[in-house]
């Protein structure tokens, strides 16, 4: 998957995921941001390394030393126009997260931004797909920010770049990882077996998955609008919304289900609003959104790669009832975890590693070029950190996430959790999506609804 990841990358689709923090002030210096990470960098050397891609993809890309790698490269600094409000972080943000990273070089870069509001300042991050998913992205973030607000900063360690493998040695490696890989998999054939403790377990996997069948030919028969997906360029227009977890909280003691499926039904009425605008919502119609699933065990914490799986779910944004719309997101996700379909799907994405490494470089690319109308978006919602969060001395007061595009999906829908804080970050296509804020504004709409209708 981390290779599918690299592989997908062009000039319309940048694939790294992002966040931007905001803090409170007063601003530190730019030297002492760069002293902070040049100490952090030990307790993760991959970023320190770079992507190295073998002759005609003979093997999987590997992860080298940068034998060149300059700190003040990825460490940035500018300052936001006067006032500093929301609107001009965001589109600065929308702006930085549109370039690509250099592939040549280790896959992150940070901006230190000053200028805010009442003295607060930002840092926007920027780091590959390929590198981590959002659960470790989670981690990733504990280790550079500290829950100590007089936490000292740690003294840097010399770091020595290891010596490149020849490009002979990668071709060979890669030949050779590209006979056994698959062989190691099928002695260990089907990956599923390893989760399950018996056959009994086996046979009710394979039952509840059949009983889904119907229901989820069902769900991907439903109609879906035309408009949100489409051919994607380069720039991007990139929006929020907020949310607080006690009212999440609130409505689900009421209606019963998740946290997310609250979520998820407030997301359901910013697509309906934005369909709506646009005159394209129909009876019985849904908006299909992936959402990933977190395959990552308490033991794997801490490891920077994709351990990621997914499922689909009909947002139904023809109901006009919020609480009916909830029911249905409810209903398919007890349905989906009942079906267990996130532990096939990753059965089928291990499936990857099957294939040769141009196979698989080839595939990747042709997937996400195909025109397709089965997906309108995808919708992550990764749990963040409950306790406060510092920086250099300065407490951590917001966090909103930034999920690629790719394909012809259009717009994503990135959640994240903090403190008692839920942020949305909303990715869309800047021609193709203008009017994303009729989105990021439905949302919101869509908890105050739910709150109204579950009061009393």
């Amino acid at each position: 998957m981390d290779a599918s990841f690299f592989f997908i990358e062009d000039e319309n689709v940048p694939m790294h995921v992002g966040s931007v923090l905001v803090f409170e002030g007063p601003a530190p210096s730019y030297g002492d941001v760069v002293r902070l990470f040049a100490a952090k960098l030990g307790t993760v050397p991959r970023y320190r390394q770079r992507v190295r891609a073998l002759p005609l993809h003979v093997g999987r890309p590997v992860w080298v030393d940068d034998e060149h790698f300059q700190i003040l490269y990825h460490v940035r600094h500018t300052a936001v126009p006067s006032p500093g409000a929301d609107d001009q972080l965001r589109n600065l943000a929308g702006r930085l997260f549109a370039q690509r990273l250099d592939l040549a070089k280790p896959l992150w870069e940070v901006w230190l931004v000053e200028g805010l509001e009442d003295g607060r300042w930002a840092i926007i991050s920027k780091v590959h797909h390929c590198l981590i998913d959002g659960i470790a992205g989670s981690d990733l973030m504990q280790v550079l920010l500290d829950w100590r607000e007089d936490s000292p900063l740690p003294e840097p360690v010399r770091w020595q770049p290891a010596t490149s493998p020849s490009t002979l040695d990668l071709v060979a490696d890669g030949v050779r990882d590209a006979v056994l890989t698959p062989v190691t998999h099928l002695a260990k054939f089907p990956a599923l077996a390893k989760r399950l403790r018996s056959g009994t377990e086996v046979l009710d996997f394979g039952r509840a998955v059949l009983r889904s069948l119907p229901t989820t030919a069902r769900r991907l028969a439903a109609g879906t609008p035309k408009t949100l997906n489409g051919p994607i360029g380069p720039h991007r227009r990139w929006v929020w919304a907020r949310a607080n977890l006690a009212e999440i909280k609130t409505v689900r003691r009421v209606t019963g289900g998740t946290v997310n499926d609250v979520i998820l039904a407030a997301v359901t009425r910013g697509f309906r609003d934005l369909l709506a605008k646009r005159d394209d919502l129909a009876e019985g119609q849904v908006v299909r959104s992936m959402v990933p699933v977190s395959m990552r065990s308490s033991a794997e914490r801490g490891v920077l790669n994709n351990r990621v799986s997914a499922v689909l779910v009909n947002l139904p944004v023809s109901e006009s009832d919020p609480l009916e719309r909830l029911a249905s997101i409810r209903e398919q996700m007890d349905d989906l975890k009942s079906s267990r379909q996130a532990a096939g799907a990753d059965v089928l994405t291990n499936l990857s590693n099957f294939a040769a490494p141009t196979l698989l470089a080839l595939g990747s690319r042709t997937a996400m070029r195909f025109p397709q109308q089965l997906l309108q978006t995808v919708t992550t919602n990764v749990p963040g950190p409950r306790i406060p969060l510092f920086m250099l001395g300065r407490r951590l007061s917001e966090i909103y996430p930034y999920v690629p595009i790719a394909s012809t999906m259009r717009v994503s829908v990135g959640i994240f959790s903090y403190l008692d804080q839920v942020t949305f970050g909303i990715n869309a296509d800047f021609d193709g999506v203008p009017d994303v804020q009729v989105l990021a504004d439905g949302i919101r709409a869509g908890f105050d609804e739910l709150i109204t209708s579950t009061a009393g």
